[in-house]
């Protein structure tokens, strides 16, 4: 069966940019954004690894660590960092796994599992399904998956957001509307009852009885 959210994200040990990589260990009790890459040296990948660095800032102030991977070997990795300070003016700054035996793309459902091989010969088009972004929890869950098409660049601005919403739900009974962005108002979840919304949102808004509106919680 496919990875789905509220899974709990395989847990792997493979080689990265850093070293060893054991991912439950290095995650620790932190947040994670975990991206993959079909191919080393392709454009829009290479636009998407200068663009993580630069809002590495920002992951960090919200406690979560970037992990990314592509299919080919560290070595190849290195190289390619190069071109991506050149052309991006940042190179990563976070481990990236290479994943030359395909072993960590099947464990996340990114290849078929009976994908026989290595990464020696494969082209972008082989590896096209390993374009995923999962978000994984402290408590080791996926709360996000998307997957993108090669030739469309990932929007991480929307990553940011969707860890906002989520953190924020993680601490508040609250989900957040469509569109939301830090300060907008948000929905108080069908788990509070209208008594206990009165201590813990004083002076919220009902628009129907299944949409109860409030001030985004500090």
């Amino acid at each position: 069966m496919p990875l789905q959210i509220n899974d709990v994200a395989p847990d792997f040990t493979a080689q990265s940019t850093e070293g060893s990589l054991h991912f439950y260990d290095w995650a620790g009790d932190s947040w994670v954004v975990f991206f993959s890459h079909p191919k080393d040296f392709t454009p829009v990948c290479t636009t998407e690894l200068g663009a993580v660095a630069k809002l590495k800032p920002e992951f960090d102030k919200r406690g979560v660590k970037v992990l990314g991977l592509s299919v080919d070997p560290v070595e190849n990795h290195a190289r390619w960092a190069a071109d991506i300070a050149e052309t991006q003016g940042t190179a990563p700054n976070y481990p990236m796994i290479g994943d030359t035996d395909l072993a960590v793309s099947k464990l996340y459902g990114m290849l078929p599992a009976d994908t026989a091989g290595t990464s020696e010969g494969r082209t972008p088009a082989n590896n096209a399904t390993v374009r995923n972004v999962f978000i994984i929890g402290p408590d080791k869950q996926i709360k996000l998956i998307i997957a993108y098409p090669m030739t469309t660049g990932r929007n991480f601005d929307e990553v940011l957001r969707v860890i906002d919403s989520m953190q924020l739900t993680a601490k508040h009974k609250v989900a957040t509307p469509v569109n939301w962005k830090q300060g907008d108002d948000v929905i108080i979840t069908a788990a509070v009852s209208d008594d206990d919304a009165k201590t813990l949102f004083p002076g919220y808004k009902t628009v129907t009885p299944y949409l109860r509106t409030t001030k985004q919680p500090a």
